[in-house]
């Protein structure tokens, strides 16, 4: 009688192992089937050309507002967070009613930022300023202001801690010029937004704010070129 056959060992342990991978790629593609997709609902479009972030010391009780002109002469500010291109992101009040929800309790937010960002760059001139709107003390109180241009590459246009020095008190941080995509002419000469939102004109104005004798800006420190 013939001696019944028998397969190698490598070859049975070659059909277990190559059984063991199917068991475990369909446990995997059931997996990935069950996986609910991210919801499109409530999806935010990051895209931002440029960003102005405008801060004061947290925990103060002060209101500082930003404005901000671009060349066709849209103005954004509290009561209008949309114009044109630019997008008030939000409206700092402060500490009222400056408070975040934690693990479903409210927690006072410390931070006092603004922030305008751009969705799109048009030419010509841009002009940011920003206005004590409410002040708590006779101090002064420091304001940072930063511009920076985001494409293609990131780029600090202006950045600067300025002086507001009580209610009403407004200061133009900087005006800058876009030809191309490239920054021109940074200067801090003085123009009221303020005016212009209250006349709804587009014309030259002054604000009554620190910058008295606005000029050239140098990039590199911040500060007004002597003439």
């Amino acid at each position: 009688m013939f001696e019944e056959e028998q397969e190698p060992d490598f070859e049975i342990f070659s059909a277990l192992l190559f059984n063991a991978l199917k068991a475990i790629t369909f446990m995997f593609f059931i997996s990935f089937a069950m996986i609910n997709p991210a919801a499109e609902e409530g999806k935010i479009d990051p895209k931002a050309e440029m960003i102005i972030t405008v801060n004061w010391p947290d925990n103060n009780p002060d209101d500082v507002d930003t404005y901000v002109m671009d060349p066709a002469g849209n103005i954004v500010w509290y009561n209008q967070r949309e114009s044109g291109l630019m997008h008030l992101e939000r409206d700092d009040r402060g500490m009222f009613k400056d408070v975040i929800l934690l693990n479903n309790e409210e927690i006072s937010n410390p931070l006092n930022q603004e922030t305008v960002a751009f969705r799109g760059l048009q030419d010509g001139e841009y002009i940011v300023n920003i206005v004590h709107y409410i002040a708590n003390g006779a101090a002064p109180l420091p304001v940072e202001v930063k511009v920076e241009k985001l494409n293609p590459s990131v780029e600090v246009i202006f950045y600067q801690t300025l002086e507001l020095r009580g209610t009403g008190d407004e200061v133009t941080a900087v005006r800058f010029t876009l030809a191309g995509g490239e920054v021109e002419n940074v200067t801090n000469i003085p123009r009221s937004l303020v005016e212009q939102t209250r006349s709804g004109g587009k014309g030259p104005g002054s604000g009554p704010g620190g910058n008295d004798q606005g000029g050239q800006i140098d990039a590199a420190t911040g500060q007004v070129i002597d003439q």
